[in-house]
This record gives C-alpha cells, sequence and structure tokens, in this order.
C-alpha cells in the first residue's frame, strides 16, 4: 500500500473520463500520486467512477466496486470511494448492500471527495486537467444532462436537465490542451445539437465549433453524439469550411421504422431522417456518418425490422453500432411497454444487421486503397505504426496500420500523409509518402 497514492478506475463513457482527469488534477494539486486503471493498483485510496447508463455497465461497476471492498477487508487498501452515474442513481441501495465503501458520491458532487481528503477543491483549476489519453487527443465535454424525452433512455433520470458550458470556459480549456500538446478534440456531449438553448437561446453549436477552429493549434475537430430532430442546419457551412473540422458525424439514429420512431419518442420520422442525411452529403462532400442502431425495442415487428434492415443497405452508414434493446428501469418504455421481444429474436435481428454492416465497411474500406489520407499516429503496436484518419474516431472506429519496417522514424501524435495499400473489414493498410 503506498501512501499519498490514489488509484482512479473509470468505467463507462468519455464523458466519465473527463470526470476522473479533472478530479486527477485536482489531487495532484494536492500533493497525491494519481494512477489511472492501473494493472495493479496498489495506492492507500481507490476511487471508482462508475457507469449506470445499461445492464452490463452496471454489473460490470459494481463488480468492481466488490473487488475493491474486498480489498478493504484484506487490509491491501485504506479508504474506498464511489462516484459517478451508478452511484448518482442508486446511492441509497448501495449504500446498505455494499457498506465497505466510505462513501458514495454521484456525478455532479465528487468535488465533495476533495473536502473529505481534507482538501479544498481549486477553482483555478477548472479547465484543467491530467490526460489519460495519448498526449495528442483529448475529449472535451461541452455540455451535461439531456433535455431529450427517448422512452428507452435512463440518462436524464440520472443527470437531469441539459446544462452547457459557456463558450469561454470551453474555449479557455481548448487553449490549455493545446498548451500540453493535445492536437486533435472529440466534442462530446449526451447530445451536442441541443448546446446553448439553455444558455443563449439559441443552438450555439456552429459557432461554438467556429470559434475553436480559429485557436491556433487546433488540428482536428470531432463530433460525437448529435441527435437528428431540429439539427443546427447551419452546422453544415462550418464543416465544409474549415479545414480543420473533421468531415465526421456521429449521429445516434436508432431506428427508420415510423412505428417504432413513434413508440421510441424520438420526435423524428422516416422520411425526415433520410433527408438529413441526404442534406449531410450534399452540404459536406465526404462526410463520414457514424451512426448506432437498436433492435428488439418492444413492438417492433418483422416489418419494422425489414425497414431497418434496408435503411441499412440503402444509406451505407461509413460507421455503425447496434445493440439490443434492454429495458431500464424508471424509463418510459420500462414503465408502458412489456418488453414483448425474446431474446434470442433480439440476437438474431442484432447479427443479421451487423452482418449487412460488415459487407458495407468491408466495401467502403477496400474503396479507400490507393488514396492518400493525413493520418495521425497513436501508438506502436507490434511490427505496426497505428494510426487514424478525419474518419476515425479513437477507441471506436477503424484504424490505419503501417508497417514499422518500411517507416521507422515516424513519432506518436504526429502527421503524415499515407497511401492506403491494403484493406479489410476492420482495419486499412498503408505506408507514409512523406513527412507532412
Amino acid at each position: 500500500m503506498k501512501r499519498k497514492t490514489i488509484d482512479i478506475i473509470t468505467l463507462g463513457c468519455s464523458k466519465n473520463l473527463v470526470d476522473s482527469e479533472r478530479l486527477m488534477r485536482q489531487l495532484e494539486a494536492s500533493g497525491y500520486q494519481v494512477t489511472h486503471d492501473a494493472e495493479n493498483p496498489q495506492g492507500e485510496i481507490a476511487v471508482i467512477n462508475t457507469c449506470g447508463f445499461i445492464g452490463d455497465a452496471k454489473e460490470e461497476s459494481i463488480n468492481m466496486i466488490l473487488e475493491f471492498a474486498q480489498a478493504k477487508e484484506e487490509g491491501r487498501l485504506q479508504k474506498l470511494y464511489v462516484m459517478g452515474c451508478l452511484s448518482e442513481r442508486y446511492l441509497k441501495e448501495l449504500s446498505v448492500e455494499i457498506p465497505q465503501v466510505d462513501k458514495y458520491y454521484g456525478k455532479f458532487d465528487w468535488t465533495d471527495l476533495l473536502h473529505e481528503l481534507g482538501k479544498a477543491y481549486d477553482t483555478k483549476l477548472h479547465t484543467e486537467r491530467v490526460l489519460t489519453t495519448p498526449h495528442h487527443y483529448a475529449y472535451l465535454k461541452i455540455s451535461e444532462g439531456c433535455n431529450r424525452t427517448c422512452a428507452y433512455c435512463a440518462i436524464p433520470i440520472i443527470t437531469g436537465k441539459y446544462v452547457s458550458r459557456p463558450e469561454e470556459e470551453i474555449l479557455e480549456e481548448v487553449r490549455y490542451l493545446v498548451s500540453k500538446g493535445v492536437k486533435e478534440f472529440q466534442v462530446i456531449a449526451q447530445e451536442l445539437t441541443y448546446y446553448g438553448v439553455d444558455l443563449y437561446k439559441r443552438q450555439a453549436l456552429p459557432d461554438l465549433i467556429n470559434r475553436m477552429a480559429d485557436i491556433p493549434g487546433v488540428e482536428w475537430i470531432r463530433l460525437h453524439y448529435a441527435y437528428p430532430a431540429h439539427f443546427p442546419e447551419s452546422l453544415f457551412a462550418v464543416m465544409r469550411s474549415r479545414e480543420n473540422v473533421c468531415k465526421y458525424m456521429d449521429i445516434a439514429l436508432q431506428h427508420i421504422s415510423d412505428n417504432v420512431l413513434t413508440r421510441m419518442h424520438r420526435n423524428v420520422t422516416q422520411e425526415e431522417t433520410y433527408q438529413l442525411i441526404e442534406k449531410f452529403r450534399r452540404e459536406v462532400p465526404g462526410i463520414h456518418l457514424r451512426t448506432t442502431l437498436m433492435v428488439g425495442f418492444p413492438g417492433e415487428t418483422e416489418e419494422d425490422f425489414e425497414e431497418l434492415k434496408e435503411f441499412v443497405r440503402k444509406v451505407r452508414f461509413d460507421r455503425m453500432g447496434a445493440f439490443a434493446y434492454s429495458e431500464e428501469e424508471g424509463t418510459y418504455s420500462a414503465l408502458h411497454y412489456a418488453d414483448d421481444i425474446p431474446t434470442e429474436i433480439k440476437e438474431r435481428r442484432l447479427d443479421e444487421i451487423m452482418s449487412i454492416q460488415e459487407g458495407i465497411s468491408a466495401e467502403l474500406n477496400s474503396a479507400k486503397v490507393g488514396k492518400e489520407l493525413k493520418v495521425i499516429i497513436d501508438r506502436v503496436e507490434g511490427e505496426y505504426y497505428v494510426g487514424r484518419s478525419e474518419y476515425d474516431s479513437p477507441e471506436v472506429d477503424p484504424e490505419i496500420l503501417i508497417e514499422r519496417a518500411s517507416s521507422p522514424t515516424l513519432q506518436i501524435g504526429e502527421f503524415y500523409p499515407v497511401k492506403i495499400i491494403g484493406a479489410d473489414v476492420f482495419d486499412l493498410y498503408g505506408h507514409v509518402s512523406s513527412k507532412k
């Protein structure tokens, strides 16, 4: 057990990761040694930042808490704290079920943990973080909460109403991160397109991205988690005209059948969805669209599912993920719909739709062979440098592999022009043409 050492364990999404990075900066400023997701945690204190979004994530969080609770009982840990979405949602239940935890915090009161440790939250550091990502990219959270009322989603129950961060505060954080070597920003929120409505009475995302793009040192800006209804179309011009705004949009569409969209409370129709995709591709030539789809929502018929498959075939998403519906307590669908589709049918539909997308991904990847892409190098892995283009977000998208023998002096975090020489379903292969 190392004194004055704190192990931070982050579960769930990149929004949680940003909270952990902010906490780490405060702890380091208070004189603690801090590790993040260490393979062999040895600190005297552990902080688990939990996820409470879906069943599997909740189970993972609980198992992690139990593992560290046992370490505490065995004397290998002095203090154990839990924060994040799971404890925001189930604070009372967790306090009873796992009393070995010294204190539970929610998603927004984690700053009180510093007071528990005898330290004060330093407001001068409110835009500073200790990056846990490679030094050249960072996640940038621009809001908390969500005002959408999707029938299946527990996020608004956990996080509350949408709260935008002020533009100036966000831009201050961007400048700080650039000063630390960050070149690439993954702009994240539970829902990007609502940004600014609460603060400025307008959808302010286009203005924010335009101002970010003006900051020297910002090489790539990539946008995650948009909502299709009332999309701020002035963003198209920003994406089209600003070289450092990646031609990439992560927009979770969930379904295409009007029957299912209505039951989901998505406030968008099949026709409007097709029109929005057409506008994206017309207004931002070359854009790569990532989406997430759901199968097995209550009341989804075989006809609805056939519409969804046809949608995937027609649109040919550059990136697509899918998951089977999982009932979340407290949501509209849990309260008003029967979870009436058997697990085996959900799994069959999930396999079918991902099989269709796998073929599309292979074709789209093959079409890149012979092209030259601007690539940033993330890491070295075995015989390869592993990098990404502007069309690839970390962790979730295909990567570009470059043989180290062909380019022995590439630097992590640097950009290179790479000619694509091969492709498979998941990755591309290339060689460096010359230094940028």
